[in-house]
């Protein structure tokens, strides 16, 4: 039955596979013995010949029916590998995972085409349940990592694929997606570990050297931990101080990593012959500083003496202090710090554990105290500080400091559900900056945010934000932030270390102090604190479809603080007059709101995030991005021109929350205007025989294919013979999709781009398909079909 007919081979329910389906319930109600022999061998040939064409949803019945998770191990393997070489890797990788056949087959030949084709969902299940699988992947991925390798090479043996994706940028993103995912040694590739590293030491020398937020000690100490006893990060190091600082410079970190002198740039082995051999190395960093202290007074000034700061390492000392904190009814300050990770994979391991009470600041020295036998003192302590309602408990993003302290010791994991209390100021300082907006557009004054004036001249330093600004805005001083990437792991922690951490927990209760005396004076509302506590939710509730549910944002909450006036929802727009630019990681997001209709440019693996800016800059886009980028993003186009999309939702539901935050408003005529692939909005309607002779130019449909939809057209022409297909429907289409029709004169100027064109169908009533390639579809099995017309003066991308 299969064999002699061909509708099972599209997607959907045909009638092919719903007789397969309810075979293969029959067989499971009526169970008979194992079938053997040659004749079921003769069948399972021939099956394989239909599961080479046929959809993933008529695998796993024929595969039951005929028992080929039974059949002759060798067999099955030549079948698989028959199926790879005629091109169709991906149902080749398919079937193998179904018939667990990864441990037979060569890891690095199956997936090589799967991650050509961006396919890497279909990768991860392959190497899933197999632990061999996965190093040997990673091994290979970072061999491609590997300075110098050309990954042209390897795309060159599968022509007709698109070589760009395979890129250093995208294999670096998907080895630390998978050494976290498989809770792998990353010592499994030293490549791409070097490369972060890299990164590392070039973010570091930005923050020394072009922000100036760093000092020496503080940048000396990450330089040596992130290049370690690694040869090739040493030298590269080397060549960083040489565009930076100086050769003498350079030539003492030489000295102390004891370079050999044929291995550095020559100037610098010239300047080391120049330096005396020293017992000691002094500091390779005494010379790089070029400019003076900052005025410590320019900054927020801790307002306690430095004897009422305490270091706690020891169970006896956390519990001398306990009552102290928790005091019914006060108010409490709490940050924590850790060692940053510079993008290396594991998630952050709090180190110092910060609570300022009125007049004491308390650090819980997290290394010691998590060890076992201090642990279920420390646990017991915060538990209780956290669950009672009656102490309000003041953070700065608390919810990410919360998810740290959990991911960093299991007694912490549900402590987020047992929360009470809590005070985020970063929604007062969300609150704040959208009242400043606010009023810089009605072009207000906005003294309002400044109490004080400000500090002296800064123009030598970045621009301040998070915590530091609201300290800014309130307070009148910043905080000085050159300890924020110390390493809190290392003990004992320096002084300035000490006095920063202290620092960042006390202006909490400095901030909320000066907001509750004079709340209007802020612009916000005098229930401050009632309508900022976070209370338990007496039942939990069901979560809705994500449809149905409110943005994540905190707008009722502004409404009661600001007034709704300032959080009403933007003016409705179409999806014609939207237009965005979408971060390299949300490529399928861009395909999802492209198919709604909206204007969508998509960066390329291989492209800065930076790049989104210019774009969005140049071309009014909005930048849809999410994570890290999005902080950087954010400060380089206007208000509300950057949003974040959360990255562990599906693409649809990251469409509907994008259309949602700005009010797109989609009509049916919107779906499938414009083409996922090139973004065009401008279609050719043709017929059912000009589709047939393009795809015939184009390669995409052989003389084969063609004289058998020829044949199944005439069969349907004699027995509808009212129906002429060869000719566009005259009556319009009930369908009416909102982009523009050209005339079929336009065809004159396809020539050779008709061998790359999108197009759709526009049969159904009110939903319509696009493809990127045109061998998706057979050129007779639609009665009408719609191209993405060629670009000339028209302002669109051409396909």
């Amino acid at each position: 039955m299969l064999e002699s007919s061909s509708d099972w081979q599209g997607k959907g329910h045909s009638l092919g596979c719903y007789i397969t389906n309810e075979l293969q319930l029959w067989i499971k109600e009526h169970p008979v013995g194992q079938q053997s022999g040659l004749r079921l061998k003769k069948l399972q040939a021939r099956v394989f010949r239909i599961l080479a064409q046929s959809q993933v949803n008529l695998l796993d019945p024929l595969l039951n029916i005929y028992q080929l998770h039974a059949a002759d191990r060798t067999s099955l393997l030549g079948h698989v590998s028959h199926m790879y070489h005629k091109g169709k890797y991906k149902e080749a990788a398919i079937l193998s995972i179904k018939l667990k056949l990864q441990l037979d087959l060569d890891v690095e030949k199956m997936c090589t085409p799967l991650l050509l084709q961006e396919k890497i969902n279909l990768v991860e299940t392959y190497v899933a349940e197999y632990p061999d699988l996965q190093c040997k992947l990673l091994k290979t991925l970072d061999m491609w990592c590997e300075p110098g390798f050309n990954t042209a090479d390897v795309s060159r043996q599968y022509p007709g694929l698109r070589p760009d994706k395979l890129n250093h940028r995208m294999l670096s993103k998907l080895v630390f997606k998978l050494l976290e995912q498989y809770n792998l040694d990353p010592a499994l590739c030293p490549n791409v570990i070097n490369q972060r590293h890299l990164g590392s030491l070039k973010y570091l020398f930005y923050k020394r050297f072009v922000e100036k937020s760093m000092t020496q000690e503080n940048w000396a100490d990450h330089v040596e931990n992130t290049v370690g006893e690694t040869r090739w990060l040493q030298e590269q190091l080397i060549r960083l101080l040489i565009s930076h600082c100086d050769l003498n410079t350079a030539a003492r970190w030489a000295l102390r990593y004891n370079l050999p002198e044929q291995t550095l740039p020559r100037g610098v082995a010239d300047e080391l012959q120049k330096l005396h051999i020293q017992e000691r190395v002094e500091d390779a960093g005494s010379r790089l500083d070029d400019c003076a202290e900052d005025r410590k007074e320019g900054y927020y000034q801790l307002p306690i003496p430095r004897e009422n700061i305490h270091f706690l390492q020891t169970r006896e000392e956390m519990l001398r202090w306990m009552e102290k904190v928790l005091q019914p009814g006060q108010v409490v300050g709490i940050d924590m710090e850790w060692r940053p990770s510079f993008g290396l994979v594991g998630k952050p391991r709090v180190s110092v554990l910060q609570i300022a009470v009125e007049e004491r600041v308390f650090l819980l020295d997290m290394l010691q105290l998590l060890k076992p036998d201090e642990m279920e003192q420390l646990a017991r302590f915060v538990q209780a500080l956290f669950s009672d309602p009656s102490i309000i408990k003041l953070g700065y993003g608390m919810s990410g400091d919360l998810n740290s302290l959990a991911s960093t010791c299991s007694a912490f994991k549900d402590m987020d559900k047992q929360v009470q209390g809590t005070v985020d100021l970063l929604t007062i300082d969300k609150q704040l900056q959208k009242r400043c907006s606010g009023r810089k557009k009605s072009g207000l004054s906005v003294d309002v945010l400044s109490q004080e004036k400000s500090c002296g001249d800064r123009a030598f330093r970045q621009p301040e934000r998070g915590l530091s600004l609201l300290v800014q805005h309130v307070l009148g001083k910043p905080l000085d932030k050159t300890e924020q990437l110390s390493n809190w792991e290392k003990r004992p922690l320096r002084e300035e270390q000490i006095l920063y951490a202290a620092s960042d927990a006390y202006c909490l209760l400095e901030v909320y102090k000066k907001l509750c005396e004079d709340p209007s004076g802020f612009g916000l509302c005098s229930d401050l604190t009632e309508s900022l506590v976070r209370k338990p939710n007496p039942k939990p509730r069901a979560k809705k479809p994500l449809n149905q549910q409110e943005m994540p944002t905190t707008s009722k909450q502004l409404a009661k603080v600001i007034g709704p006036e300032a959080v009403s929802a933007p003016p409705p727009v179409s999806p014609k007059e939207f237009s965005v630019v979408c971060d390299n990681m949300l490529q399928g997001l861009g395909r999802h709101l492209r198919c709604l209709g909206v204007d969508v440019r998509m960066l390329e693996n291989d492209e800065s995030h930076r790049k989104a800016a210019e774009i969005a800059r140049k071309e009014g886009r909005v930048i849809l991005t999410s994570g890290l980028p999005y902080q950087t993003l954010q400060s380089q186009v206007g208000e509300g021109r950057c949003f974040s999309v959360d990255c562990s939702e599906k693409a649809k539901e990251q469409a509907l929350q994008v259309l949602k935050h700005f009010n797109v408003k989609v009509s049916v005529a919107d779906v499938f205007s414009r083409c996922q692939l090139c973004n065009c909005d401008k279609y050719l309607k043709i017929s059912k025989e000009q589709m047939r002779r393009l795809m015939q130019r184009g390669g995409l449909l052989t003389d084969e294919d063609a004289a058998g939809c020829l044949s199944k057209s005439e069969e349907k022409q004699e027995t509808n013979p009212a129906s002429d297909t060869s000719e566009p429907c005259s009556l319009p289409p009930i369908y009416s999709p909102a982009c523009q029709w050209l005339q079929v004169a336009a065809l004159s100027r396809l020539g050779c781009w008709a061998t790359q064109t999108c197009h759709a169908s526009t049969v159904a009533p009110s939903a319509a398909k696009c493809s990127g390639r045109a061998r998706t579809w057979g050129a007779c099995s639609l009665s009408s079909r719609r191209l993405c017309a060629p670009q000339g003066e028209a302002k669109a991308s051409t396909s």
